[in-house]
């Protein structure tokens, strides 16, 4: 997979046109969802005006094959071809499931994806991941694919409100936890409920930089990529439990998979207690907390095992040594894995 092109951008409209001309196509579409359809596409609203519009319902509980068979029928409807050029503007429901749908209709047509949530700009933006959920489960039908190009402007982050921002908050404190302690000292002490919107877009900058390091070195996930999931194996659980029940935004499921993951770290790794209690602290105080029971700890040991990361149906984690000291394919015993869950109801 070759190196992705991600553009930082701080005046959006003109990056768009210049990666619309750059990429020779005869028909242009966009792809919204009802959300971002009204706050975000007017921001480049002479490009939109251009293009076939398409729009999904927002939300992931419509990341499916009904949305998806959606987008192909507008583009076959309005006339696209192998040569055309698709938009994905949105978070990241709209960009894996735009860029499955760009990936496999007519084998693969070209397309832009313009992260407009903080989560989907540090984690969606960068890797290739595309897919919709299918049978209740998260991501399990996808391809990796490269858009074209990602742009990346945080004017969109203005019209998102707190929660959300906490969301993608979430995965810029896994990438801290994986890189060094610089950043995770940083981000452990950044007020994400007050935003400094420069300091954020350097921030999110290095985010990607991190993530887009360990992608290039490993793009399919055979090794080293596998830091990526720190918080992700448990936090993938919480959110199928959630979403039986209330569904919880993907960001918050991945903060309180990390309070697991960390404690596991603790326990096999000797992962430092004090960085622990600080980076659990900080979840707390954010993010809330996920209502469950001991007599939910099946349920969510059932959801773990079929976790794409597991071989041979062991559950599989990446734990850390250390901030930056990372261990992939690690397993835990049934009873390890309760006394996390245990951990993360007691705090």
């Amino acid at each position: 997979m070759e190196k992705q092109k991600i553009i930082l951008s701080d005046n959006i409209t003109e990056a768009l046109e210049s990666a619309i001309a750059d990429l020779k196509h005869d028909k242009l579409f966009m792809l919204c969802d009802e959300t971002t359809l009204h706050l975000c596409a007017p921001v480049v609203q002479s490009i939109a005006d251009r293009a076939g519009m398409i729009t999904i319902p927002a939300g992931d509980t419509n990341k499916g094959l009904e949305s998806m068979s959606h987008v192909w029928g507008e583009l076959q409807r309005m006339g696209a071809t192998r040569h055309s050029l698709m938009i994905n503007l949105g978070g990241g429901m709209v960009t894996d499931l735009g860029g499955f749908a760009a990936s496999t209709f007519k084998r693969g047509i070209k397309f832009i994806n313009i992260p407009t949530t903080l989560l989907s700009m540090v984690d969606a933006s960068v890797g290739g991941k595309t897919g919709v959920n299918f049978g209740g489960l998260k991501n399990e039908i996808g391809v990796f694919n490269n858009a074209d190009c990602v742009i990346l402007d945080t004017v969109f982050l203005k019209t998102m409100d707190d929660e959300n921002l906490c969301s993608g908050y979430a995965e810029m404190l896994k990438h801290g936890l994986i890189n060094n302690e610089e950043m995770w000292a940083e981000l452990v002490n950044y007020d994400i409920h007050n935003l400094d919107l420069s300091r954020l877009q350097r921030m999110v900058a290095e985010s990607v930089a991190v993530k887009e390091r360990i992608v290039l070195e490993d793009p399919l996930e055979h090794g080293i990529r596998k830091a990526l999931n720190v918080g992700h194996t448990m936090g993938h659980a919480f959110e199928s439990f959630a979403m039986k029940r209330t569904p919880i935004l993907h960001g918050y499921a991945v903060a309180y998979g990390i309070i697991c993951e960390l404690y596991l770290s603790a326990k096999k790794a000797g992962f430092p207690t004090d960085k622990l209690h600080q980076t659990v602290s900080y979840i707390r105080g954010h993010y809330g907390s996920l209502s469950f029971t001991c007599d939910d700890y099946d349920e969510l040991l059932a959801l773990m095992k079929h976790d794409k990361k597991n071989v041979a149906g062991t559950i599989n984690f990446t734990l850390l040594r250390g901030i930056g000291d990372i261990l992939i394919n690690q397993t835990a015993t049934t009873e390890e894995i309760k006394e996390a869950l245990d951990f993360y109801r007691e705090g």
